[in-house]
């Protein structure tokens, strides 16, 4: 488990408009939100990814990046992003299940037959600028996530009152 103000494991992702990804290089004014979501198979990550596409501007007017990660291969990935309303928010894909482990993600075994033999279940990180986990948010379960817009009234409380990370003891 990755603890509030530890630095992040690298990440490095192919996105689905054939660019690469990599924390490392971002250089956000604020912080980077990461959304790790189930795979193309989760009507929840659906409708949790669409949501953040129509408030994928927030983010940025706060000086936040996003991103949606999952372990879906390129191909599924891609029809993702086509068939989903989510053309604005940058999609990874292939993120492997050790890397996962990795970011502290809860691994789960398929128990239908339109899921994936694995794969990772949602997480939500806002990274700060020196790649340390400044907030997150694992699931276990598909349902229970926080919505964006509370998220975005956090990351407004944060940047208003100068509100450090909480949660490293």
């Amino acid at each position: 488990m990755i603890k509030p103000r530890q630095k992040t494991p690298n990440l490095k992702v192919s996105l689905v408009n054939n660019t690469k990804w990599i924390l490392s290089e971002q250089n956000p004014k604020h912080f980077t939100l990461i959304v790790f979501y189930r795979g193309k198979h989760c009507p929840v990550c659906k409708k949790q990814l669409e949501d953040l596409q129509k408030k994928i501007h927030k983010f940025e007017e706060r000086g936040v990046h996003v991103i949606a990660i999952s372990a879906n291969t390129k191909e599924l990935a891609e029809e993702t992003h086509k068939e989903w309303d989510i053309e604005n928010v940058p999609v990874g894909y292939n993120f492997s299940i050790d890397d996962a482990r990795k970011w502290g993600l809860f691994i789960t075994k398929a128990i239908k037959e339109k899921e994936p033999d694995v794969f990772f279940e949602p997480g939500i990180f806002l990274i700060d600028t020196e790649q340390k986990v400044y907030w997150q948010s694992i699931q276990s379960m598909p349902f229970g996530r926080p919505k964006f817009r509370e998220i975005l009234n956090g990351i407004d409380y944060i940047l208003n009152e100068n509100y450090p990370a909480r949660g490293e003891a």
